[in-house]
């Protein structure tokens, strides 16, 4: 699967945390644009202060900072001045506020409002955290009474200190700059050591890395994983060869010490660098906090890693003397070549790798029946000592001029062939078995080394059928996909070359199409579903597109009109820093946000933050239907998309006129921004009136 998430465009860390880390959770805040005087325009609301007033996001885009919906009869008036003047002098504010939900249920709130700098030092955005404290309040005001009863005055300080320090807290921790208080003295616009807190910087900036942490696609990951798979193969070549071959001869067995103990070191080093390795998340994201990467890597490969690295090649270092069940203890680290299979999808686009891997694995299943071929051999002889003469280790003597001489047992001194000629013989006859040739110059003369000699040709045979005889159909299963996507991906580069396309662009472009195809595996729903019947089709596409169809919007539209609309609806994809939309395009869609965070830029000010679950688009109407933007749409990170084109929906419109006209009215009030061009964006102070009912 070519998955490339997370290595193209820096993403707005700012925007990304604000939006997401902390919406839904004790933080009620609001984004607004700080560039724009008129009103300061709410940019982004969390779904917290949605919740706590009553308004749906789309009735709070693009209302006037000071939240003036939110006043009643009971609001104070020197208040509301002393946010007015917060606002135009771009400094903060903090202070106990009465406000009324969309109810006209008043509530006490604890409003502070932070200014936002960029990188430049312009103040770009307000932060307004909003903490309802009605219940506070009334235990304060019945408290106050009975101090006042008591001492014949009102007591004196605020006693919403400590929860305007709360409040303020969340604010400044956002950004990452937590910053000590005095108890005694707080002082909100001070640390400890008198200097201003430093507020939160609204810029895009790469992914903050660790330079002890490893990236999984970098060039020395994956230099050192190839080097792992090969000490993987030693393993599994050496550790069945000592065990059956060696067994307890201290000399042969101290001539591997150093390589065995190389290797020892080499997986312990790779636990080490999979502690700090990144991985990419479920939902395509590169993990770079060192804490998520040692908890995946524990729940997953440690444990096989751990056993197979246990040390015991360092009972030679010491001259510990090792018996053969310290070699059968080793060949747990044969569980190291399950970490092959969860290579092999990264090895699957080269039809060459894996031939060579399958005739790999045959070679190394020969090897392992070989040693199991001399083992049997070996044993029948000892215990068989002085009346045997018809194994196949004593054939072999005889042909090669070397017998086996009685009580010196096998490979003693003077008896019989040498190890290399043995485990050749042994190689020879399980390779002509597994392969069906057997030329019987090597053959099973007893019992035992027979019914060896049948489960060999019976793998062989499985081996035949599961291998050889399904390569091609392997290939073809798996792979047709993978030879267009190779297809595409050539004519892609080609076409880079040929028309010289710069650096970033190419990047851009490999980007977008191989993450795209990572997404629905190259698979184009329109083509496959187009031989289905429509009533099928309508249902399929019901159930893909089921999220969106599921909006208020929709609501009153007939089961017919939900399926003729459905066939119009397609999935798009927007990676970071990509414009899904450009400021006078012809707007030719709209779009609902599934998952990520987009921004709404006009001139470099921000105008809008979207999130999942946000509708953008325009209102409609049966008689313009050409639509102009007015603003650009930028993603600022991996963004999944649903899109009703609306040419498509238009039809749907004239073939249902019954629902057009609901249509048309309810869009305007679930659009969370609106991106016809002349559409009145801003608040006009002449529409803010209080009313006696709690709010406008």
């Amino acid at each position: 699967m070519p998955v490339m998430k997370g290595l193209l465009a820096p993403q707005n860390t700012f925007l990304d945390t604000i939006a997401t880390r902390f919406d839904g959770t004790h933080s009620n805040f609001i984004l607004a644009n700080a560039q724009v005087s008129k009103g300061f325009p709410i940019v982004y609301c969390s779904d917290g202060f949605c919740e706590l007033t009553g308004f749906s996001r789309a009735e709070v885009m693009q209302k006037s900072c000071a939240c003036k919906f939110l006043y009643g009869p009971e609001t104070s008036e020197t208040i509301i001045l002393s946010i007015e003047d917060a606002l135009e002098e771009r400094k903060e504010f903090k202070d106990e506020i009465m406000f009324y939900k969309k109810t006209a249920v008043l509530f006490w709130c604890l409003l502070d409002i932070v200014p936002i700098k960029n990188e430049k030092g312009d103040v770009v955005l307000f932060l307004a955290s909003f903490k309802d404290i009605t219940d506070t309040k009334a235990k304060t005001i019945q408290e106050d009474k009975k101090e006042e009863r008591r001492r014949g005055r009102v007591k004196t300080g605020s006693p919403f200190s400590s929860a305007r320090l709360r409040s303020s807290t969340v604010l400044y921790h956002i950004s990452g700059h937590l910053h000590s208080r005095e108890k005694s003295k707080i002082k909100l616009n001070k640390n400890v050591f008198g200097d201003p807190p430093a507020l939160p910087e609204y810029k895009v900036a790469d992914a903050k890395k660790s330079k002890f942490i490893l990236l999984h696609y970098s060039t020395f990951k994956a230099g050192w994983d190839w080097l792992i798979l090969l000490a993987t193969f030693y393993v599994a070549v050496t550790v069945p060869y000592n065990v059956c071959f060696i067994g307890d001869d201290d000399d042969l067995t101290r001539s591997t010490t150093v390589s065995d103990i190389a290797v020892e070191i080499l997986f312990i080093i790779d636990i080490v660098f999979n502690f700090r390795t990144t991985y990419v998340s479920k939902s395509g994201q590169v993990i770079f906090d060192a804490r998520q990467i040692c908890i995946h890597y524990l729940t997953t490969w440690f444990i096989i890693d751990l056993v197979a690295a246990l040390p015991f090649d360092l009972l030679y270092a010491f001259k510990v003397s090792v018996v053969s069940v310290v070699h059968l203890l080793k060949t747990v680290r044969l569980l190291r070549l399950l970490r092959l299979l969860q290579k092999m999808d990264r090895y699957s686009q080269h039809s060459t790798v894996v031939l060579t891997l399958l005739m790999s694995m045959f070679a190394l299943l020969a090897h392992w029946m070989a040693c199991i071929w001399y083992i049997i051999g070996k044993m029948e002889m000892e215990a068989n000592a002085y009346n045997w003469d018809i194994g196949w280790l004593h054939e072999l003597g005889k042909r090669l001029e070397s017998p086996y001489f009685a009580l010196e047992g096998v490979n003693g001194t003077g008896s019989g062939p040498s190890i290399r000629s043995v485990y050749v013989a042994s190689l020879y006859f399980t390779l002509s078995s597994l392969t069906s040739v057997g030329f019987g110059n090597v053959s099973a003369n007893t019992d035992t080394e027979k019914i060896f000699s049948i489960c060999v040709m019976l793998i062989g045979a499985l081996m035949h059928a599961l291998v050889f005889g399904n390569v091609t159909a392997i290939i073809q299963r798996m792979y047709s996909r993978w030879s267009q996507y190779h297809t595409r991906t050539k004519d892609l580069k080609d076409f880079i070359r040929v028309h010289h396309l710069p650096q970033s662009l190419k990047q851009r472009m490999l980007e977008y199409f191989q993450t795209t195809w990572s997404v629905n595996n190259g698979i184009d729903c329109n083509e496959l579903l187009k031989d289905f019947p429509d009533e099928l089709r309508s249902d399929i596409t019901m159930h893909l597109n089921k999220e969106i169809l599921e909006l208020s919007l929709f609501a009153s539209a007939s089961r017919g009109c939900l399926r003729s609309l459905s066939l119009h609806i397609k999935t798009s994809f927007c990676a970071p820093g990509e414009y899904l939309l450009r400021q006078g395009d012809a707007l030719q869609a709209i779009f609902f946000v599934c998952s990520g965070s987009m921004e709404v830029l006009k001139d470099g000010m921000v105008l809008a933050i979207l999130g999942k679950g946000d509708l953008i688009g325009a209102n409609l109407s049966l008689d313009d239907r050409v639509i102009k933007t007015n603003a650009d749409v930028k993603a600022l990170t991996y963004c999944d998309l649903q899109c009703v084109n609306l040419k498509g929906l238009y039809e749907v419109l004239d073939l249902y006129p019954e629902y057009s006209h609901h249509f048309i009215q309810d869009i305007q009030q679930d659009l969370t921004y609106n991106l016809r061009e002349g559409h009145e964006t801003h608040v006009s102070p002449s529409k803010v009136r209080m009313k006696t009912g709690g709010r406008k």
